[in-house]
Order: C-alpha cells, then structure tokens, then sequence
C-alpha cells in the first residue's frame, strides 16, 4: 500500500507543476525528446534485426550453402574482402548430390544472369529480372513455394527443356489482363519458355528476388546462359534443426575429397548456414547502435540541466511557502521529499511521452522496411529507470537547497 505522505507530495507536485505548467511544459520535453532519441533509434535498430533475421533465414535455420566464395557484407565505410576459391564444376556439385546420405535434401544451383528482360507480347519486364537456374529440389532448399502450377519434371531437367517457373512480380507485369499464366509462352533472354509455375509471393528482401525472379532447369541454364568457369551453388537443408551441424560436417568432408584437398590444408570452398548472414550484418550496425546510446544520453544530459534549473527557480519562487512550511511543523525531510517528488514527476512524465513518441517512430522504420512492430519493452524499462536518475540528479540538490533554508529568513522574503 502507498504511503499517504508519498500520495500527498505527489498532489503537491502536480499542482506546482499547473502552476508553472509552461515552464515545467518545456522540461518535459526537453526529457521527452532525450527518451525518444534514444527509445526511437533503439527501437528502429531492433526492427532492422528483426528484418535481418526474418529475410535471411526464410530458407530455414535448418539450411546451409556451399559457394565457391565467402560473402561480402559493406556497411557504411566498412566491407569486409570475400575470399576466393576456385570454381565449384557442375560434376563437383553432382557428386556431391549423388554421395551426400546424411538425412537432409540437398539442390543444386546457377546464377544465370541479374539483367533480363523477359517478355509476353507486347509487355515486358524492366531489364532487372533475376534468371536462376535450379534442380527439382532447389525451390524447396530456397524457401519458395508455389502458388500454382508445378514443379520441374525429371525429363525437363535431364534434357534442359524451355520451361519456366515466374515470380510474383514478374507475372503481374507481365499478364496485366489477368491471363492465366501457366502455359503461356513468354520471352527470356534468346529463347522462349512455356510457364509451367508462378512462386507464392515473398515481399521484398535484402537476400533473395524471388518475387522479380524466375526459374529454368539447371540443363538449360548451361546450354543457353553458358560462360567460362561458372560455378554452382549447393544448398542443404536438413531434416531437423540439431541436425544442421552435424549435416555441415559431413558435408564437409565429403567435398573436401571430391575437390582433393590434402589434410591439414583449410578448406577451398565457403560453407554458411542461412542465418549467419543475418548474425554477420547485425554485428556491423553495432556502432549505430552505440551512436545512438550516446545521442540519446546527450540529449538526457541537457535534460537534466534543465529540470535541475527550473527545480532551482522554484526553490526561489517558493521560499515564502517553505517557511510557512516549516512554521507550521514541516521538517527538513518533509521539504526535501516534496521537492524531489516534484522532479520525479516532472522526470516520469516526460519519460513516457518520450516512450510513446520512440516507439512510434521506430515502429515507422518498421513500417517502412516491411518489419514487424516492434514493442522494445527493455527499452521502455531502461527509459522509465533513466528518467527516475535524471529526475533523482537534477532534483537532489534543489531539495537540499529548499530543505536547509533558515524558516524566519525564508517568512521575511519577498
């Protein structure tokens, strides 16, 4: 149960604070605006994790890739130099596919071209089309599902037929009077391809186009998009999610003896699981992160200058009222209570203005990127705490300065 003299200082409090309501008005603010710096940045960070986490692990955490070259992540100034390997050959990645028995599903995969236009009669696509080239396992180990039509049939992928699989976005510019897209013949590249799918819709994401992208067999791709030394990619997705290191393991040893990688040498080829991506981009935004900490703790600092000010100016304005205080029996810590109340209150208020102002903003970012909203209740602890030591810093030393002041001194003021 609350104390009375608690519930009593903080009447006093709010009626001092209507007293003054511009002046304490201003404070608020000022502490409002420090909490929403930092709650607001914080919160918007934590979408973007969310984002990460979300986009990069859509294959599953269950799923690892070997490439022939490490990834590159560039943020800002900072890029770290990818590593590589030589090529990974169509008969490596059979190989592979054929001696890989551990419990998983593994597809094989090409990257045929980034800049396709693909065409249907008179429309066409902008010249920004991913062509992937995949193998009947691949749009399970990419995370893609159907939303009509079929899958890749084994002849098709044994003679590299003029089949596609379209994504999303590709059919929407494509068919604008809403032709059935399934079977229709439609343009990509040189050849021409019967549509045999249409991908389910994905939303934009930082790690894969499937919604701008399209599909063909892997024969195709390296009958018609040849080029030297193409190298394949070998997604793995395993039965169950403790089985993915072990799954990587055995993967491992298996391609180290098809690529002949003598003992005791490290590995020529790069093996990453689908949410290492995610873990890598999140340690590189830890500096805005920081930044933000210190913008926020900044803008607090100013905070609480100016809550102990007008803690101060109060002490003046109200030296008369002290002294009847204490004319009447008001002790020192009955005065100093009153006064540090009142900056806790004025503190708290602007913390939870300051609170809702952040999370409206970062959830705004949120918005934006197509991230989920995002209640940062840490945050929201660490704001209501932080304004409680502002309030308690700045409002310590009026207290003490009202507390001490001499009673008969302080009834003869004007």
């Amino acid at each position: 149960m609350i104390h009375p003299l608690i519930i009593e200082n903080v009447r006093i409090a709010l009626t001092s604070i209507r007293t003054h309501l511009l002046r304490t008005t201003l404070t608020v603010l000022i502490i409002a605006f420090g909490i929403m710096a930092l709650v607001g940045i914080l919160t918007a960070i934590d979408s973007i994790k969310y984002y990460l986490n979300d986009n990069f692990t859509m294959m599953g955490a269950n799923t690892f890739s070997i490439r022939n070259r490490t990834m590159r992540i560039h943020i800002g100034g900072n890029a770290n130099t990818p590593r590589n390997f030589p090529h990974i050959s169509y008969d490596q990645a059979i190989t592979f596919k054929d001696e890989f028995t551990f419990p998983a599903i593994p597809s094989i995969s090409i990257f045929a071209s980034g800049a396709t236009t693909i065409k249907f009669q008179s429309q066409k696509t902008n010249p920004n089309v991913a062509v992937m080239g995949g193998d009947e396992n691949y749009l399970i180990t990419s995370g893609n599902t159907l939303s009509k039509g079929r899958n890749f049939s084994p002849n098709e992928l044994i003679y590299g037929s003029n089949v596609a699989i379209l994504g999303n976005e590709v059919c929407s510019r494509l068919f604008k009077k809403k032709e059935d897209p399934v079977g229709q013949i439609v343009s990509i590249g040189p050849g021409s391809y019967r549509v045999i799918g249409v991908l389910k819709e994905k939303g934009s994401s930082m790690a894969f186009t499937g919604d701008r992208a399209c599909i063909i067999p892997l024969a195709n791709v390296r009958q018609r998009f040849a080029r030297p030394n193409m190298s394949f990619t070998i997604n793995v997705m395993a039965s169950k999610t403790q089985d993915i290191e072990p799954g990587i393991g055995e993967a491992t040893g298996i391609f180290r003896k098809i690529r002949k990688v003598p003992v005791g040498q490290e590995d020529d080829f790069d093996i990453t699981k689908s949410d290492n991506i995610a873990e890598m981009l999140i340690k590189n935004i830890r500096y805005v992160t920081m930044a933000a900490t210190i913008i926020g703790f900044i803008t607090l600092l100013g905070a609480a200058i100016g809550l102990m000010n007008i803690m101060l100016v109060s002490v003046t304005e109200r030296t008369r009222e002290i002294g009847i205080r204490k004319a009447i029996g008001a002790t020192r810590s009955t005065i100093r209570n009153q006064f540090l109340a009142e900056a806790i209150v004025i503190g708290q208020i602007g913390g939870f203005l300051g609170i809702i102002l952040g999370i409206g903003i970062g959830n705004i970012l949120s918005l934006i990127i197509g991230s989920s909203f995002i209640v940062p209740w840490m945050w929201i602890i660490m704001g209501v705490a932080l304004c409680f030591f502002v309030a308690v810093v700045s409002g310590i030393y009026p207290a003490y300065k009202a507390s001490n002041l001499n009673p008969i001194e302080s009834l003869r003021y004007e």
